[in-house]
């Protein structure tokens, strides 16, 4: 690694810094860059129905500031922004904004184009890093400082032409992060001093990262040290535009808020140049985590990703915040474990705030559903198997059962190596529990109750008499009880000469496509001292219960051996 090429950033001499104890109270105002730094990002930029389309989606989210284009970088652009002007398609509320360089033909087609627009923002920028200065330009402060002043004056001058528009001028010092805080102040002071904004009338700042050349708490650092010195403060809105260079764009931003930065330039889900442009999104739902209206409507993320994919042919990576795939899935057993425990105490508990581990936003706050939460790999456990089965199937397994049932889906995992569908658990459920037949079968049942009078009064007594198949042969059996569970335990060891006890009995109603039928799960415990569950489902919960005993019995060795010899003997 040639480490010595590279050299550290310098810090910013800021000792009476604040925005270290700042925290974001109210959202920015946004200023989507999807129409132009999102597109011309594009391997293939959008056309005019993808650019479209990518508007009236802004539009849908509340987007109030909208960046549409450089109507005089090509046609297309152009196009589109008069396509919007002519056709009347701007919301009375909605400001669209347009970017030029600090040249007369770019700045008199820019208006060209705004002719009949109500309200627009015109965005002028040039390059003051120093790099830039040195290898691309070959000027000095001074020749950088009258581009800027050169090209304020002439939109001072268009924007007086223009007398039924309403223009915000937004002036940028393109690459801020590289340029020399004093320069950048002695710039910016300049074309403020040719505008005259004023408390009324105020002009946008933008103070760009447009390349990250450090980490975010040096760019609040220099947003600090800018909104400070700056003399028309009262006048002016400081709005920041990050790139995401060193994949901290999000943090940079923040910070910057809370640096005294007003609003926010940036693209859904950082679409933008090399590494992209902030994203917008994260930022809003970021807010919305700590309680703070982003001021944007965001609850379809879904839909808002599809539309972005369409329109810019470029997927959204499944780890993306708040947006990708598997952002609120969890595979592993010790997450699924703690989710499925929060979840439930969230909902029995009625919490007045979302507290769920591993969840920091509620899923539901942005279109998705709990059904993909907990998705069954071999890293899984049993926990997050019986989260499927009870939230997809409604299957409420007992805890004791989560255990058996977890390792043999974790079986089928390791078998084949890959993630196992939730279809796939029920299967195995349904094979291992509901529909294994050999070698005892329950064919039919009847079901006496009687009362009996005891030592402590009359209680009530249960008879049983069922037809049971043992691999081909039918026998009727008989047994009587205290409840028909205990009738038919006595009848199945009477019949077979079985040596087995009950351990535990849970039941429940299905509520998922159940047809009002109920399950029962019955653990035994063989002679051998092994305990199998077994399931039962029927309309009847009396006949479930009896169905679980049998499919226990079907999943005990020691019994099925018994169970064959008799049958053989038969």
């Amino acid at each position: 690694m040639q480490v010595q090429k590279y050299r550290h950033y310098s810090p910013v001499e800021l000792a009476d810094r604040a925005w270290p104890s700042k925290t974001i109270k109210t959202a920015p105002m946004w200023c989507s860059e999807d129409l132009r730094d999102g597109t011309q990002a594009l391997s293939i930029p959008m056309d005019i129905e993808k650019k479209m389309e990518m508007f009236s989606l802004l539009l849908t989210l509340g987007f109030k500031e909208i960046m549409v284009g450089f109507p005089s970088a090509s046609q297309t652009e152009f196009d589109f922004t008069r396509l919007l002007i002519r056709n009347n398609l701007i919301p009375d509320d909605v400001t669209i904004a347009v970017l030029t360089q600090a040249r007369e033909t770019l700045i008199k087609r820019t208006f060209e184009a705004l002719t009949g627009a109500k309200r627009a923002i015109v965005h002028l920028y040039n390059s003051t890093s120093k790099l830039q200065r040195r290898t691309v330009f070959q000027a000095s402060k001074a020749d950088i400082v009258n581009i800027a002043v050169r090209g304020t004056t002439l939109v001072r001058a268009e924007t007086q032409k223009l007398e039924k528009t309403e223009i915000i001028y937004e002036y940028s010092p393109e690459s801020f992060t590289g340029t020399e805080l004093d320069f950048a102040l002695e710039i910016c002071q300049a074309v403020i001093d040719v505008w005259k904004p004023t408390c009324n009338k105020k002009m946008i700042l933008n103070l760009p990262a447009t390349v990250e050349m450090t980490t975010p708490n040096v760019y609040a650092d220099q947003i600090e040290w800018m909104c400070g010195r700056i003399k028309n403060r009262d006048a002016t809105i400081i709005s920041v535009h990050t790139h995401n260079d060193r994949g901290t764009a999000i943090a940079a931003t923040e910070l910057a808020l809370m640096a005294g930065a007003e609003r926010v330039e940036g693209t859904l889900f950082g679409n933008g140049e090399r590494t992209g442009n902030v994203d917008i999104l994260t930022l809003a739902l970021n807010m919305f985590t700590q309680g703070v209206d982003p001021m944007l409507d965001i609850h379809n993320m879904d839909h808002i990703r599809k539309v972005y994919e369409k329109c810019t042919m470029m997927p959204v990576n499944a780890r993306h915040p708040y947006a990708g795939e598997l952002v609120y899935t969890a595979f592993s057993g010790s997450h699924q474990d703690a989710i499925n425990k929060g979840l439930k105490a969230y909902k029995d508990n009625r919490q007045e705030y979302w507290e769920v581990p591993y969840l920091p936003i509620d899923p539901t706050d942005v279109g998705r559903t709990y059904e993909s939460i907990i998705r069954i790999n071999s890293q899984s456990g049993k926990g997050g198997v019986a989260y499927v089965m009870e939230q997809e199937f409604g299957f409420i397994l007992p805890k004791e059962m989560h255990p058996e049932f977890g390792c043999l889906i974790q079986a089928i995992s390791e078998k084949t190596g890959n993630e196992v569908a939730s279809a796939t658990i029920l299967k195995a459920f349904e094979r291992e529990y509901l529909m294994k037949t050999a070698p005892l079968c329950l064919r039919n049942c009847g079901l006496e109750e009687q009362p009996v009078q005891g030592r402590n009064g009359t209680v009530c007594c249960s008879n049983v008499r069922a037809l049971v198949e043992i691999n081909g042969f039918t026998r009727e059996i008989a047994g009587t009880g205290n409840g028909p569970v205990d009738a038919f335990c006595h009848a199945i060891k009477n019949e077979f000469i079985l040596n087995f006890a009950l351990i535990s009995y849970h039941e429940h109603a299905l509520e998922q496509g159940s047809d009002s039928k109920a399950v029962a799960y019955i653990r035994i415990e063989d002679e051998d001292h092994g305990c199998f569950f077994g399931a039962g489902i029927d309309t009847n919960i009396a006949i479930a219960s009896l169905k679980a005993i049998v499919s226990a019995l079907n999943r005990s060795p020691m019994i099925q051996n018994r169970l064959n010899t008799i049958s053989l003997l038969a």
